[in-house]
């Protein structure tokens, strides 16, 4: 009796909604019990589903670019004649174990990488993979073409005879008027997009602007931050800040909310998402938890191995789940100021912090007006103006900037 298993999609995913990617294996092949079999992509991560049994991958039912809801049926596994199918499937197509053995390394990966690697002209044995085992998945072929700088599909040299795609001899076919190229929204863009559209239409944004004087926690961070490096910890400016709103939280609760029709919900959690690019291919949430119970260590150590493994595309889903507030330090990039910085729904607000720079400003000493240079940074609170009020929003900035301007050495 032909035994078949399904393959679903996780129960509890992080993001709007999940689509499949590509398909890691082919009807017909083995797998393993836990070999990624298909790789499913949402607004906020891409996870590899792995194979629940061993067997031959029967059949897929949900090809590439299709939605996959929770406990979507994906494909099937057959379990019976494992030994024999693919033995058979070779026999019947005239090919020979010697033939199948001389197949080029390259149609050794996936189909997924297989194609990247021709869509980018990369070598796909030339980049290290992050996947199980070391495999190499299509996003390690993607940031290995991201980290070409300067490098265009035009330019790009494939590891493979190949054909010009067909958008390069359309694009010089259309030579006068100029070049370009089209890169496809991929979903995660596409779902960042609705997000943000969504965001802005329901909620009516408001932002308020204080100045912050980094000058006590650059001082604590000189002191302390080779102690932290040798326990393997790094501090960074982003850790005080995380430690600074959890502290205005106490202050002003209803900053840590979620919008309802009927109430407001406010939460005794304070869990922090911290806004994390992952260069042109968008940016993740990932969420520090309890963030009230931490101490300035546990809180910078949490950062580190979640900033690491989102810019590694090693998150969990359970990583992203449960934010209550976010941070957006946008000043990492360059800029002093952006407005609004869309708040993460349902949340109610979202904190931005600018770029650090000195700037000249007055100070009283002993009664005297002084002009001193600082390090200063503009820090921004975005609220739904649904749930919050301006008073209660200058009222947590204050205290936040309090917290940080006052850091005890």
């Amino acid at each position: 009796m032909t035994t078949l298993t399904d393959v679903v999609t996780p129960l509890e995913q992080e993001g709007t909604k999940a689509v499949v990617r590509a398909w890691l294996k082919q009807p017909g092949e083995a797998v393993a019990v836990d070999d990624p079999l298909v790789e499913l992509e949402t607004d906020k991560v891409t996870q590899e589903v792995p194979a629940p049994s061993a067997g031959i991958l029967e059949e897929i039912l949900l090809q590439s670019g299709a939605d996959a809801g929770p406990g979507a049926v994906l494909g099937r596994i057959r379990a019976d004649e494992a030994d024999k199918r693919p033995q058979t499937a070779a026999s019947d197509s005239g090919v020979s174990h010697e033939t199948a053995t001389a197949v080029p390394e390259v149609m050794r990966y996936s189909p997924a990488v297989r194609h990247a690697a021709l869509e980018y002209g990369i070598d796909p044995a030339t980049v290290t993979g992050t996947g199980k085992n070391g495999r190499v998945t299509r996003i390690d072929i993607e940031a290995a073409f991201a980290a070409r700088s300067g490098t265009s599909r035009t330019n790009a040299t494939p590891f493979s005879p190949a054909s010009p795609p067909a958008e390069d001899r359309s694009a010089r076919d259309r030579a006068t008027e100029g070049s370009s190229r089209s890169v496809p929204h991929s979903t995660m863009r596409l779902a960042i997009a609705e997000n943000m559209l969504n965001s802005v239409t329901a909620a009516p944004h408001v932002t308020a602007v204080f100045e912050a004087d980094f000058s006590a926690i650059m001082r604590h961070r000189k002191k302390h931050r080779a102690q932290f490096a040798a326990e393997g910890i790094n501090l960074s400016y982003t850790a005080y800040i995380v430690a600074a709103a959890a502290a205005a939280m106490r202050a002003v609760p209803e900053i840590n909310s979620r919008w309802h029709a009927d109430r407001l919900e406010i939460f005794d959690d304070v869990n922090i998402g911290i806004g994390t690019a992952l260069e042109d291919k968008g940016l993740v949430v990932p969420v520090i938890r309890q963030v009230q119970h931490l101490s300035l260590s546990g809180i910078a150590a949490r950062l580190q191995d979640l900033t690491t493994r989102a810019r590694a595309g090693m998150l969990k889903p359970e990583d992203m789940r449960g934010g209550t507030f976010t941070i957006s330090n946008h000043g990492v990039s360059g800029s002093l100021f952006a407005s609004p910085i869309i708040i993460n729904r349902p949340q109610t607000t979202i904190l931005g912090v600018g770029k650090l720079e000195k700037r000249v400003v007055v100070r009283e000493v002993d009664g005297v007006d002084t002009i001193q240079i600082r390090p200063m940074a503009y820090v921004s609170l975005t609220i739904d103006h649904r749930a919050v009020d301006g008073h209660q929003t200058n009222q947590w900035l204050t205290r936040f900037m309090e917290t940080l301007e006052r850091w005890p050495d």
